[in-house]
């Protein structure tokens, strides 16, 4: 890694960023596929048939705890088996939440992919910059993930909300991540991510310079305080080393 206050390997000015906050589901990960795929796993394991019919209420759920765990009004450990309880509550289902909640964290965990070209842009970044990679999420989840898909060799800090206590958008898991870099410039440093009211409202309050991950184009609020916007990942090296708008 190239530290914060030296020029780049081959003797070419320092990068515009030379500290990176990466997000990882829905940013660097398929995360949608994943779901989907231990969702479907989970209902027929336990003998549901046809998932498929109850994935928009369990979709509604699942995204309204994880927005309480935002506000801080809970945790992810409570989101694990809460999202499946009031499935079953929902939708009557004759099954038991907590066989489906262990048998989809587990599925989550094994199934899905990084989106194409994540491990190139990843090497391209580590060439210039320390990353650090802040998720909210499960510990079992994201440690899994991670070894599965050999990623964690580009990252100087990993830093999981379920393994912390604290929860994106909040200051504290930030500084948390700083802590762990060694307190380098914040000044000098990017939050990239997919998510308006974590990642990027996060990184804004916390005095970083932020990059929306946008592939589908949705637009933006007014409150929402963004320097950069990409809907290709294969844009970021370029804003990273200054090149890039």
């Amino acid at each position: 890694m190239v530290a914060a206050d030296s020029p780049t390997a081959n003797g070419h000015r320092p990068p515009r960023y030379r500290t990176v906050l990466l997000d990882l589901d829905h940013t660097l990960f398929d995360t949608e596929a994943s779901e989907r795929l231990a969702f479907d796993h989970a209902l027929t394991s336990v003998g549901i048939d046809q998932p498929d019919r109850f994935l928009a209420t369990y979709d509604r759920i699942n995204k309204a705890l994880w927005a309480a765990v935002e506000r801080g009004e809970t945790t992810p450990g409570h989101v694990r088996t809460a999202r499946f309880e009031q499935l079953v509550a929902a939708e009557r289902l004759d099954a038991d939440p907590v066989a489906m909640a262990d048998i989809y964290v587990d599925g989550f965990a094994r199934f899905g992919e990084l989106y194409p070209g994540a491990l190139d842009i990843l090497g391209a970044l580590a060439a210039t910059s320390s990353l650090a990679l802040v998720t909210n999420g499960l510990s079992e989840v994201q440690r899994t993930r991670i070894e599965r898909l050999d990623i964690g060799r580009f990252f100087d800090a990993v830093v999981i909300s379920g393994e912390v206590g604290v929860s994106k958008p909040a200051v504290g898991i930030f500084d948390l991540v700083f802590a762990e870099l060694g307190d380098p410039p914040r000044t000098t440093a990017l939050m990239v991510g997919d998510s308006l009211s974590s990642d990027i409202r996060g990184g804004a309050n916390s005095g970083l310079a932020t990059c929306w991950y946008n592939p589908h184009g949705r637009p933006a609020g007014p409150d929402d305080h963004l320097d950069h916007e990409i809907r290709c990942l294969a844009h970021l090296p370029k804003i990273v080393v200054g090149t890039g708008s």
